[in-house]
């Protein structure tokens, strides 16, 4: 069975992280699982308690001004601090499990980090990288509806809710959880469009083994980044994946099994 424990990790800047690990014993990979804009690492329950199962220890964060995690609420000055979050948690998996294959997921505004993590990063430990409905190329253009110069602490309403998922009790849950956000601030917007101008020009440098998965029916994000992300890096070991019919949240749809199961299997193929 798994051991759970939750703590705070101090990152690169003193901010402290709200994490939680799950080691399960004689692990056979450890997964690192990075959460989408506006929510939190507690709405990956039913994810490590499938990577649990699979024999998989998981480590999970809220980014800084997420969840509870410390940090200016829904706000980054910078795309990087994202980045190097992320990397202080990897870089405790990879040490923690030395012996050990360690993945890295992300799914939506976290499945942009971890397609930039793996750009910038380019010598980590890594054994590949997953993506769910990730934000890499910004076709619908979320980050192009703010004008340019505009004070970055205006706040945004979190209008997600009705497109995270087909099932409704999701949307439900989702929009009745007082830890995801309400709002978020430009700021945050600005930062992220920073960091897809840069993938545009760095992506080539991602080569890490990598699975992008993607609703077709993602009215989020468009699933086309993850096509133009598939096209676009340099990995030699690299699949595409898109579920017609599902929403953004691949993770909690109604074929969430079948997402997981493809992700379990990737992963068991590759240690």
């Amino acid at each position: 069975k798994g051991e759970g424990m939750t703590d705070f990790i101090k990152s690169f800047d003193g901010i402290n992280l709200f994490y939680n690990k799950e080691e399960v014993e004689n692990a056979k990979a450890a997964v690192v699982i990075v959460h989408g804009l506006a929510e939190y690492s507690g709405r990956y329950d039913y994810v490590a308690e499938k990577f649990r199962q699979a024999g998989f220890s998981t480590y999970r964060f809220d980014h800084r001004g997420h969840g509870k995690s410390e940090g200016e609420r829904g706000f980054y000055k910078d795309y990087n601090d994202m980045l190097e979050d992320v990397n202080v948690v990897v870089d405790k998996a990879i040490e923690e499990n030395p012996d050990k294959a360690v993945f890295l997921l992300g799914h939506s505004m976290g499945g942009f980090a971890v397609s930039l993590y793996g750009a910038k990063y380019k010598d980590k430990k890594l054994t590949g990288i997953i993506t769910s409905g990730g934000l890499t190329h910004d076709n619908n253009q979320m980050t192009k509806m703010v004008e340019p110069g505009q004070d970055p602490h205006i706040e945004i309403p979190n209008e997600l809710t009705d497109g995270v998922c087909s099932v409704k009790e999701v949307v439900e849950d989702y929009a009745n959880d007082p830890l995801n956000l309400k709002k978020y601030q430009l700021g945050l917007l600005y930062a992220i469009g920073d960091g897809i101008a840069w993938f545009k020009e760095n992506e080539k440098d991602f080569a890490y083994p990598v699975l992008i998965l993607h609703g077709r029916d993602d009215a989020l994000v468009n699933f086309k980044d993850s096509f133009d992300f598939f096209e676009n890096n340099s990995s030699k070991d690299c699949q595409l994946k898109i579920y017609k019919g599902l929403y953004h949240e691949i993770l909690n749809e109604y074929a969430k099994d079948e997402v997981i199961g493809d992700i379990i299997a990737w992963v068991n193929n590759r240690i």
